[in-house]
């Protein structure tokens, strides 16, 4: 089967990207600069992130809310307009079936993104909840996401009513005419946009942005490595629908209405199961892993303790560019999981010390105002 290209396609290929297949698209890893100096420019300056294989979806009509609020733990009656939220979809044992950005963009309108690897799937779970509204999905849309302590400085000439954006915020406005809606949640752990815009306009902003010197093209290698050192959960990785919001730690995500005392409690797939861990601690959670030396650990590797006995296995791991050293994240027991705790990770049958670690490996610095 062909993979599926973005609108940014010819644009990588000019620059020297290096394209591998992810999530059925032929999409950039890196560029000729290499990963972990396009890691260190996002931190320092700006990254432009071609992320247009993810799924973007409007669902509208009355009663949109209630319908959502029947798939995610969260509060999407009292979300605002322009107003966003982290969610996730559960499955009826608790575990995650994705990980999504929900924005309320009016009273019956909602605009999702979805993973580029579970889109298919989301689309329609989403289909098999309508009740009355509509579902679009915007085929004909591109993503790009700026990121990173300079983004903002950029966005400031290029579109100052969206440079005035917060965390979790988002705007309907125009770049050289051209209709887009930008939004400020990126995942690398940084200040920064994303723009939805026409897949046919898309190139010539992605050249615009990159003639800001503040601005460099960054692949699918840097934006793993970001996200891993900011602490973030990865759908596959860190989320499976075997794995609940309680061990992954994500327990924030849960509205605090939607919780067992609160006035909306449950009514989503799985709300008992999630409960019950919320009561009782699950047995696993998730945890980051500080690494000795310079050896790399990978996902899949079993956790040990002093024993040697099994505790756990990383579910994400690389260089952690910014923190100078390898860097990981995985499930262990309980138990094990207080951060100074020393382990190990077992590498093809010898161990590599590592230390549990508070998260995240390097300082999230969004733009709350």
């Amino acid at each position: 089967m062909s993979l599926l290209t973005t609108p940014l396609d010819t644009l990588h290929r000019e620059l020297g990207a290096k394209m591998v297949p992810f999530a059925g698209y032929d999409m950039p890893v890196q560029y000729p600069d290499g990963i972990i100096k396009e890691h260190l420019h996002t931190r320092a300056a700006a990254g432009l992130f071609d992320v247009s294989h993810m799924g973007q979806v409007v669902i509208e009509g009355p009663g949109a809310a209630a319908m959502l609020e029947g798939l995610v733990p969260v509060d999407i009656e009292a979300l605002e307009n322009n107003r966003q939220t982290y969610a996730l979809f559960t499955n009826t044992r608790g575990g995650v079936l994705d990980d999504l950005i929900i924005t309320r963009w009016a009273q019956d309108r909602f605009f999702l993104v979805v993973n580029a690897a579970c889109k298919a799937q989301d689309i329609e779970h989403l289909r098999a909840h309508l009740s009355g509204q509509s579902l679009q999905v915007l085929e004909q849309q591109a993503l790009l996401a700026l990121q990173g302590p300079r983004a903002r400085e950029v966005m400031s000439e290029l579109c100052p009513e969206a440079a005035k954006l917060v965390f979790m915020q988002g705007c309907h406005t125009a770049i050289d005419g051209v209709d887009v809606y930008i939004t400020c949640s990126g995942y690398t752990g940084e200040d920064g946009f994303e723009i939805s815009v026409p897949a046919a306009e898309a190139e010539a902003l992605a050249r615009k942005l990159l003639a800001w010197e503040q601005v460099a093209p960054v692949g699918l290698g840097a934006r793993d490595s970001l996200r891993l050192e900011a602490g973030l959960c990865l759908y596959g990785n860190e989320l499976t629908e075997d794995i609940d919001p309680v061990q992954a730690g994500l327990l924030w995500s849960i509205s605090k209405s939607r919780r067992e005392d609160g006035e909306r409690a449950g009514g989503f797939p799985g709300a008992d199961v999630v409960f019950e861990r919320i009561r009782n601690r699950p047995a696993l959670r998730r945890v980051g892993l500080k690494v000795e030396g310079k050896r790399p650990v990978r996902a899949g590797q079993a956790v040990t303790d002093a024993d040697g006995n099994k505790v756990g296995e990383v579910c994400s791991a690389g260089y952690g560019a910014s923190v100078g050293g390898p860097v990981a994240m995985a499930y262990v027991q309980r138990t094990v999981g207080e951060p100074g705790t020393a382990l190990a990770v077992d590498v093809r049958g010898k161990p590599v010390s590592v230390t549990v670690a508070r998260m995240p490996f390097t300082p999230q610095r969004y733009y709350r105002g």
